[in-house]
């Protein structure tokens, strides 16, 4: 009996060792991939069974990426990745010194590759990410002062550029249903985007246009290229539980203003950026006292005048759903810490709760949402509109404020009913507040352009 224990124990010992070596010799495996195309990059994402060793080089005449992979194998069919809209021409792949892999990107012209891993998270598992950027036609550097719209007056508009959280491989957060934050943000943020471009005096612009990452720190840079006047990043929160829900309103904190004005003073490429946002004081050939300073002076400025920008959006935002808390809070987040220009984070409800899950996925509570930010956006820039634009002009002349009146929605009020009143159609009332029906609630706030 105890013989046969033992010889069992042994079989068990050899079958597991057989198993670990079996396991070893076949490595890792690619058992899928992805191709993000954005306008200044390229990101291709291999998914992998786990960490790899792996390594990456350029090839000239023709242009080519090698990506070449230790001890690993190909499960996925790279044959059927969309190509359109990437420098990618093809895609070949073959083993490579026995347990190796090798795979070969066919270019279409030069690019600078990038490459790092990422763990796994709620959609994916291990992640090998190797970007292809194309530093000649980066979007970066063709966004420099563009064109805006201009009365007769030659008053330029006021600029607000509108981040959405995430894209691409970075989901978000992920609702009970299946719900991206990275969607959600992306059609709220295209929506403010046409209602802030339909107002006289204003123009808006989008850090992305489509399902692509950006970099937290390109974010900023593009409000900064666009010479904005105000940044808006819109997300969707999320909490272990499913409890919390409502709206918040985020500027930057003091203790990110300090770290961030550290960094400034650190980086030299900083030195020759314009501090006041659309041109003010630049810091080349200051020293380090006086340099300090002025970005103290103008970080200090710039998180005052957000938490006014802030202040304003809450309160209408308070107006189409719960708030999470009643003020303004404040965070390090990377994406307010431009020491030039307002910004704020509008988490537009916790994507998290099933009920708010199932309200930021239509198009009629995204535009209440997109509407009460523009309200408030409005009601801030109609206070204290930035030098030189229209909306300065038109105060300075006693001309603004009469071409919009605003109108809170009555028990047993109708769409309408109100159209009619004010000698416009429905479809202009729809279309001027961003409503994708005729439906308005009691205590909904619209805006009624003069007949």
């Amino acid at each position: 009996m105890f013989k046969g224990k033992r010889s069992l124990i042994n079989l068990l010992a050899l079958v597991t060792a057989w198993a670990l070596a079996w396991g070893a010799a076949a490595g890792d495996r690619v058992e899928g991939a992805r191709i993000w195309p954005a306008p200044d990059h390229t990101r291709l994402v291999l998914d992998v069974t786990g960490p790899l060793q792996h390594n990456i080089f350029s090839l000239s005449g023709p242009s080519r990426l090698v990506i070449d992979l230790s001890n690993a194998s190909l499960k996925a069919d790279l044959d059927n990745l969309e190509l359109s809209g990437s420098p990618i021409k093809r895609i070949r792949s073959a083993p490579r010194n026995g347990n190796d892999l090798r795979v070969v990107l066919d270019l279409k012209s030069d690019i600078k590759p990038r490459s790092f891993q990422l763990e796994p998270n709620q959609q994916y598992g291990h992640r090998l990410v190797v970007d292809l950027i194309d530093e000649s036609g980066s979007r970066l550097e063709r966004a420099t002062r563009p064109t805006v719209t201009q009365d007769s007056a030659g008053k330029r508009d006021v600029i607000v550029v509108i981040d959405a959280g995430h894209g691409g491989e970075d989901p978000g957060a992920i609702g009970p249903r299946g719900t991206r934050e990275k969607d959600v943000v992306l059609k709220m943020a295209k929506t403010l985007e046409a209602l802030i471009n339909k107002q006289p005096g204003y123009t808006a612009k989008l850090t992305r246009t489509g399902d692509y990452y950006v970099g937290l720190r390109n974010r900023t840079l593009l409000a900064r290229k666009y010479n904005a006047d105000l940044f808006v990043s819109i997300h969707a929160d999320a909490f272990r539980t499913p409890q919390p829900k409502g709206a918040s309103v985020f500027a930057l904190s003091q203790r990110g203003a300090t770290s961030e004005t550290a960094r400034w003073l650190a980086q030299s490429e900083n030195r020759s950026d314009l501090i006041g946002g659309t041109g003010g004081v630049s810091l080349e050939g200051r020293d380090d006292m006086l340099a300090g300073v002025l970005l103290d002076l103008s970080m200090t400025a710039s998180i005052n005048a957000s938490l006014g920008v802030g202040s304003s959006v809450l309160g209408k935002l308070d107006r189409v759903a719960k708030l999470h808390k009643p003020g303004v809070e404040q965070a390090a987040f990377v994406v307010l810490k431009s020491p030039d220009i307002p910004s704020i984070l509008v988490e537009a409800g916790f994507i998290s709760n099933p009920q708010e899950e199932k309200n930021l996925a239509t198009d009629w509570y995204r535009s209440r949402l997109a509407g009460a930010i523009m309200e408030g956006i409005e009601d801030y820039f109609r206070k204290t509109p930035p030098p030189g634009t229209l909306l300065a002009w038109q105060k300075q002349n006693g001309k603004g404020g009469n071409d919009v009146s605003q109108y809170r929605i009555q028990r047993g009020d109708t769409l309408s009913q109100l159209a009619k009143e004010n000698q416009i159609s429905v479809n202009e009332l729809m279309r001027f507040n961003g409503l994708r029906d005729d439906r308005v609630m009691v205590g909904q706030t619209i805006r009624i352009p003069a007949s």
